[in-house]
């Protein structure tokens, strides 16, 4: 019997909500350079579900991994950590 897979749990920052019940989230992640060991920022935006519509535009959220829900969309929006000012 094999055991159920963690789903991935991300951060990130909603840079766009024009979509109904669709936010895109930027992901921000610190990745240190292989060969000269100097940390880098790499950047990666995906579409999350947003049942609600609850985020807006500079919210901080974070996301799961679910299945896909469109061509685009496999994670969902669990909560807002943070509103924007």
């Amino acid at each position: 019997m094999a055991e159920r897979s963690v789903r991935k749990v991300r951060t990130g920052v909603v840079v766009s909500a024009a979509r109904d019940k669709t936010v895109t989230v930027e992901i921000t992640m610190s990745v240190r350079h292989r060969m000269y060991a100097k940390t880098q920022q790499r950047r990666r935006r995906l579409q999350a579900h947003d049942e609600q519509n609850d985020a807006r535009l500079g919210d901080t959220v974070r996301v799961v991994e679910t299945r896909p829900l469109s061509k685009t969309k496999h994670w969902r929006v669990v909560e807002i950590v943070e509103r924007a000012r």
